[in-house]
Parts: structure tokens; C-alpha cells; sequence
């Protein structure tokens, strides 16, 4: 028993649990400049969603049309897709979590500071990231965030694997992620929301030095299409 996570460039992950299809943020080529694959080439039977801006959920609609994926995301983005005809949706919010079918498990919302706005300017409610609990692993998705020092109660829990945007003027930038290992303390860590435009460019090897020789915790950088199991 595996899983097998899936980077699809900037801040676009997929899971293979056994079977078991998890799409975190759809965002693929071609509106994803640093995507290799397109959402028609993507299985999906849960979709994570941390957030409504166009560069997390771009593909969010026509995925879960067409493979019937239960998106889960906050109660506002969760009421607009069903307005766009999305038919399995799942509301959530801050702090709560939910037990879902197995092998999805136990899905909490966390915090994220950041905006939300949906691309049709429709209100998105508030920005989220995810901590999964799969098969004994604790993964957290930070989504689209600033630092924050309440990552320490994230943290806490013991986690496996961290994913964590480094690309700085929309999110953390590579100091501030540095920092948030240091609350966050897992065992891994995967950088993201990075070189996909010029305003979010770094040198994601120089982080990655960093978080080796500063840190306890393991780096992994992913190319655009290369895969990680826990």
C-alpha cells in the first residue's frame, strides 16, 4: 500500500492511494504554462480545492464533469461549482474536518492567508489549506499562503510531508517558507508556486541547500510530471 504523489507544476498535485484518485488545485496545460499533461489526461475522484483563484482551479469544473469527482472545498467555492453544474460537492470550512470514504480518510481544513475572489468575481469565501491523514501518513497542503506562526499547531500533529509554496509576492517567499519548517517540523518536504511566471522566479536548488544544512527535514523538487512515494 502506496501513495503516489504526482507534481504537475506551480501549485497542481495528484494521489494515487491504491486505486484511489486525488487531484489537489486542477490547474493543467494549457492554461497551466508548467503543466505537461491536460485535465482530460487526469483521473479524478476527489478533487481538493484550496482556494478560487484561476492559477488552483481553472480546470476545477471541467474535471469533475467529466470523471464525477467529489470536489471538496469551502462552502462558498463548494455553492459556485454547484452553480456551474458540478454535481458532487463537499462544504467545509476552517478547522473542520470530515471523514471521507476511505482511502480519502480524514480531511481538515487549515488556514491560509491569502485572497480567494472566484474567476468570474464571484465572492470565494476564505482560503484554506489541507491536512490529510491517508493510510497513517499526515500530509499537509499549505495552499497558497503567508507565513504564519500557527503553522506550530499544524505542525504538532507529527507530519509526514509538508507542501509548501516558496515564489514570494503572492505567497511565502523561500526565507519565510524556511521559517515555517521550523513550525511545521516534517519529515519532507516539496516546494511549490514557483517559476511559473517571472514575479514568482527563485532557485529552488539554493532552497533546497538551505532546508538540508538549516533544517531537520528532507527536501524533494519536483519537475513539472515527476512523482514521490510516501
Amino acid at each position: 500500500m502506496s501513495i503516489k504523489l504526482t507534481f504537475h507544476g506551480h501549485a497542481t498535485f495528484s494521489m494515487d492511494v491504491d486505486g484511489t484518485h486525488i487531484v489537489v488545485d486542477p490547474f493543467f496545460a494549457p492554461n497551466n504554462p508548467a503543466a505537461t499533461q491536460s485535465a482530460k489526461d487526469i483521473a479524478a475522484d476527489y478533487i481538493l480545492q484550496t482556494h478560487g483563484h484561476g492559477d488552483h482551479i481553472a480546470d476545477t469544473v471541467g474535471l469533475a464533469k467529466r470523471t464525477g469527482a467529489l470536489v471538496i472545498a469551502n462552502f462558498e467555492i463548494a455553492n459556485w461549482l454547484g452553480a456551474q453544474g458540478v454535481e458532487k460537492v463537499h462544504g467545509q470550512h476552517l478547522g473542520g474536518g470530515f471523514h471521507h470514504p476511505h482511502p480519502l480518510g480524514y480531511v481538515k481544513m487549515t488556514p491560509a492567508l491569502h485572497g480567494s475572489g472566484l474567476p468570474d468575481g464571484s465572492y470565494g469565501g476564505m482560503p484554506a489549506g489541507f491536512l490529510l491523514n491517508i493510510q497513517g501518513k499526515k500530509i499537509y497542503f499549505a495552499g497558497d499562503t503567508a507565513l504564519f506562526s500557527d503553522m506550530a499547531l499544524i505542525g504538532a500533529v507529527g507530519l509526514d510531508l509538508a507542501i509548501l509554496p516558496i515564489g514570494d509576492n503572492f505567497t511565502m517567499g523561500p526565507d519565510d517558507a524556511l521559517l515555517a519548517l521550523g513550525y511545521l517540523k516534517p519529515k519532507a518536504v516539496i516546494p511549490c508556486h514557483y517559476n511559473t511566471w517571472p514575479p514568482i522566479a527563485q532557485d529552488v536548488e539554493a532552497w533546497a541547500k538551505r532546508v538540508s544544512q538549516e533544517t531537520d527535514t528532507m527536501p524533494i523538487v519536483l519537475n513539472s510530471g515527476d512523482t514521490y512515494t510516501l
